[in-house]
């Protein structure tokens, strides 16, 4: 029933779809409070609800370390990255990289963005199976296949409209099914509260600072302030996924203040998920079987499943409900996004005198033929790891290089073409060893790699062409 409602509801936007800018900016009248949410519920998949309560399950409450940087890299981007894309009409992130740079690295950058994202978010469809399969008994292709294409399409038909307005629905009712969800453990504690606290108390669990200083822990306060900052200057500054909805708010300030306001929303969300992680560790404690059922489920899977076998019908079918919002509500952003950067950075480059009619129906196809794709690749991503580190961690590799591209083009007089896309090589070929080859955790990646692209690409710019190139502060 709920599938079926928010693709209804979806779909109610699909007559005001007439231009690209409609499609694909919800011709930028969306207010400012809507986009917060949607900024919020975009970054939010089913890796969020499952695996951050089974990551403070096996571990503690440190991943609050990492938002605490996702809350500083707001301050960032409002400061550098929104005034920029808010001179003249732009529907992309990487319509910047042109202007500044030239088509060449605009093509490499949303390149790199089509490849990175889609195969990040081929781990997010992925994850959804988890949470079906063990609600209705399904196997991992019909789950996926549900979700994909009822979420593809209402993002068919509604564009960005439909995503934003779809995405504020669904953030309500996945925070408030987890609300529910954390409400219902705690009376279902088989101990009185003082005697959980004191066993999470004693096993660590509590605890949310590490001030440790080792490079190869990954959720210290200086990963976490330090790295999730980079990250998520990379995510919300330059991938297309955020940078659409602040291209979609009415103005400049309006868009800052949607920015700043999905972090405070961001901040209570991770808490109640971490939470709720630390809660189940509480109800396992004091339960005979807990151990063996705590190996037996895996982390990934211990929220689910503690809902499908423990909670009352009616409460687990809101959660259940909660975390397919959560999947729909990402996989939309996604499919959005995908269409948008394939049209506006390649197609139309190529034929730009396409009439706006035209250009709605090739989007619309755009965002069918990523569905599939997406579809496939979530199929290829059945491995092992906890579901939210492998999504970041694919996501990682590529952002340090695009951050480091960013960078060059804003804060720079000097850099050149040439000489970023040699930065940007170095840097993205850095990461990947770092993925693959070292212990560095992906908390580091970002700033590693934006660094290197920086540092490189600023250097081969001198040599390439050393005469000073204006900036886009000039």
């Amino acid at each position: 029933m709920y599938l079926a409602g928010i693709t209804l509801f979806g779909l109610r936007y699909r007559r005001s779809q007439r231009t690209l800018r409609d499609y694909f900016l919800a011709d930028r009248n969306v207010p400012w409070w809507a986009i917060a949410l949607s900024i919020v519920a975009a970054e939010t998949s089913t890796l969020t609800i499952i695996s951050i309560p089974g990551l403070a399950f096996e571990t503690d409450l440190g991943f609050l370390q990492v938002v605490f940087g996702y809350l500083l890299a707001r301050v960032i981007i409002s400061v550098i990255f929104i005034p920029q894309y808010f001179r003249g009409e732009m529907f992309t992130a990487y319509q910047l990289i042109d202007r500044r740079f030239g088509a060449r690295l605009r093509s490499l950058t949303a390149g790199l963005f089509l490849i990175t994202r889609a195969a990040a978010e081929g781990v997010r469809v992925f994850a959804i199976s988890i949470v079906v399969g063990i609600a209705i008994g399904t196997g991992d292709l019909a789950s996926i296949a549900i979700i994909t294409a009822l979420t593809m399409v209402y993002t068919f038909e509604g564009g960005m409209a439909a995503v934003i307005w779809t995405d504020v629905v669904q953030l309500a009712i996945y925070v408030g099914g987890t609300l529910v969800g954390f409400y219902t453990i705690l009376h279902l504690l088989p101990a009185p509260w003082y005697a959980v606290r004191d066993v999470l108390l004693s096993a660590g669990k509590l605890r949310v600072f590490d001030f440790t200083p080792d490079p190869f822990r990954a959720y210290t306060f200086w990963s976490g302030l330090i790295g999730g900052a980079f990250l998520t200057t990379a995510s919300h500054g330059t991938d297309q996924l955020m940078v659409g909805r602040l291209l979609a708010a009415k103005n400049e300030r309006q868009s800052k203040v949607a920015l700043l306001t999905s972090g405070v929303v961001l901040l209570f969300q991770f808490a109640l998920f971490l939470l709720v992680g630390a809660m189940l560790f509480g109800y396992y404690s004091f339960d005979a079987r807990g151990p063996k059922l705590m190996a037996a489920a895996g982390a990934d899977r211990i929220f689910p499943r503690f809902i499908v076998e423990h909670m009352p019908h009616g409460i687990s079918g809101v959660l259940i409900a909660a975390i397919l919002a959560a999947a729909m509500s990402n996989l939309s952003a996604a499919l959005n996004s995908l269409s948008s950067t394939s049209i506006v950075d390649f197609y139309l480059r190529k034929r730009p005198d396409t009439d706006e009619r035209a250009r709605v129906g090739i989007s619309r196809l755009a965002t069918i033929a990523w569905a599939l794709v997406l579809f496939a690749l979530a199929m290829v991503s059945r491995r092992g790891g906890r579901v939210v580190e492998v999504g970041l961690s694919i996501a990682s590799v590529a952002y340090g290089a695009m951050l480091g591209v960013f960078l060059l083009g804003v804060l720079t007089r000097r850099a050149n073409e040439r000489g970023a896309m040699v930065g940007m090589l170095c840097g993205f070929v850095l990461n990947v060893c770092l993925w693959r080859f070292t212990r560095v955790p992906w908390t580091w990646w970002v700033m590693i790699g934006s660094g290197v692209t920086f540092a490189v690409g600023y250097s081969a710019s001198l040599v390439f062409r050393p005469s000073i190139q204006p900036s886009l502060r000039d």
